[in-house]
């Protein structure tokens, strides 16, 4: 698909005419391709273990993490506790994961990763970084690391703005 050439957002919003410009240009329509873009090279890369990048990010969180809960688990990986709860389900069919009650508050059920999921792990870890860096290849390495750290910035506002709870939403 070609490219389409962007009006400067802050002149393009004002116009009269925002939804007769190309969407090809929107910050939104970008975004989602470029997800789906992504999500598509993540399945080329991993996709013989059927994890999707969401259930990586799960596995790769617990694996830094530990122990931890579903609240702490969500908010490290941005997505609702509800999104989680499901993530956490099929991830634990597949013995990828064990859940268990917390010592100090029985309330709460912690998630750790199995032998299973972190030997899973150790097996896709170069095909999910082949992904990602397959995402930006198209990118100089300068560019690269400013596209990150630009989408960095954004979030880290939005989030600061919004307090991010209702901006976490499964996007993978």
């Amino acid at each position: 698909m070609p490219r389409a050439k962007a009006a400067p957002l802050d002149t393009a919003a004002s116009q009269p005419h925002w939804r007769d410009g190309p969407l090809q240009g929107r910050p939104g329509f970008l975004i989602r391709r470029l997800h789906q873009i992504h999500t598509a090279l993540f399945a080329e890369e991993c996709g013989e273990a059927r994890i999707t990048p969401i259930m990586y990010s799960v596995l790769s969180a617990l694996a830094q993490l530990g122990p931890v809960d579903q609240t702490t688990l969500a908010r490290a990986v941005a997505i609702d506790k509800t999104n989680m709860a499901d993530i956490l389900e099929r991830l634990r069919k597949r013995g990828l994961i064990r859940r268990r009650v917390a010592p100090r508050d029985r309330r709460v059920r912690l998630a750790a990763l199995t032998d299973a999921g972190r030997a899973l792990l150790d097996r896709i870890d170069a095909g999910a970084e082949r992904a990602h860096l397959r995402t930006v290849e198209d990118l100089a390495p300068r560019e690269q690391a400013l596209f990150i750290d630009f989408m960095s910035r954004i979030v880290e506002a939005k989030e600061t703005a919004q307090s991010a709870p209702n901006l976490t939403v499964e996007a993978d």
